[in-house]
């Protein structure tokens, strides 16, 4: 296996750009919604809102005003975490979710039926249905890009440097003297998923913050999905059920859909 890649997203100079997400969206050729044109929420900057099945960046803007001169914005550039212990992969049916030579973690369009365990296992709330292709899908951390040499479009993109992509434990030290030049200053700072002995084995995608992470939108203590369930054999066998049964269905509805656009196939 390759050295282990990934992202160091600096939050302090995040300027709210969007840049990411836009080449995120060029590159990876996703689907816009509503034809194009998406509403204004009304009650903040960010109206992407969240991280989906076409949204794989997804930009944050946390306003924390409490009055006209009273306040900061917090901005932060979300994407898939790439967890060393992946829930996704962990409760996959077909196979469709692989981790890579570069240690992130990739769902096979192709191999996947659709059936969304994978999104109720993670617990980020990164995936969700590509309305188009009818799969699970997520950020890839450009595997394409990768396999030939190049950066992930989202981090050469940002004009700041707040997305640093490059080899895990070099941007893990990066990072820690990013923490102690800020608290140095006074500032707050501390690293969310850097810590290999942490949650999930660690984030291949880890963020500096400057306020708790549930500001953020980040769970405190992200789990695997068997972490809560009681470990006896009944249980185990139900849940294996269900998820065949979540397979089935999901195929099923894959092959009908496929049927409805012309695509053939018997169900």
């Amino acid at each position: 296996m390759a050295e282990a890649m990934g992202f160091f997203t600096d939050t302090t100079v995040c300027i709210g750009c969007k840049a990411c997400e836009v080449a995120c969206k060029e590159w990876n050729q996703l689907p816009a919604e509503n034809g194009g044109v998406r509403e204004l929420s009304g009650d903040s900057y960010d109206n992407t809102r969240k991280l989906d099945g076409i949204h794989w960046r997804h930009v944050r803007f946390i306003e924390q005003f409490k009055g006209p001169y009273d306040g900061r914005w917090l901005m932060m550039s979300d994407v898939c975490k790439h967890c060393v212990q992946a829930g996704c992969l962990e409760v996959c049916p077909t196979g469709a979710i692989v981790r890579t030579q570069f240690d992130t973690v990739v769902i096979q369009s192709d191999v996947c039926n659709g059936c969304r365990a994978c999104i109720a296992a993670c617990p980020f709330g990164v995936i969700d249905i590509n309305p188009v292709s009818g799969t699970a899908q997520k950020c890839t951390l450009c595997y394409d890009r990768l396999q030939v040499g190049l950066e992930p479009a989202c981090s050469k993109a940002c004009p700041t440097d707040s997305i640093q992509f490059g080899a895990i434990a070099e941007l893990r030290t990066r990072a820690e003297k990013r923490v102690a030049q800020l608290k140095s200053q006074g500032v707050a700072a501390e690293l969310y998923g850097a810590d290999p002995g942490g949650p999930l084995g660690g984030l291949n995608s880890f963020y500096l913050l400057v306020d708790k992470p549930e500001v953020y939108g980040l769970p405190r203590h992200p789990e695997l999905p068997t972490t809560n369930l009681a470990k006896s054999g009944g249980l185990s066998v139900a849940s294996a059920a269900v998820l065949g049964l979540l397979a089935i269905v999901g195929l099923r509805k894959r092959r009908m859909d496929e049927q409805s656009r012309g695509g053939g196939g018997n169900v």
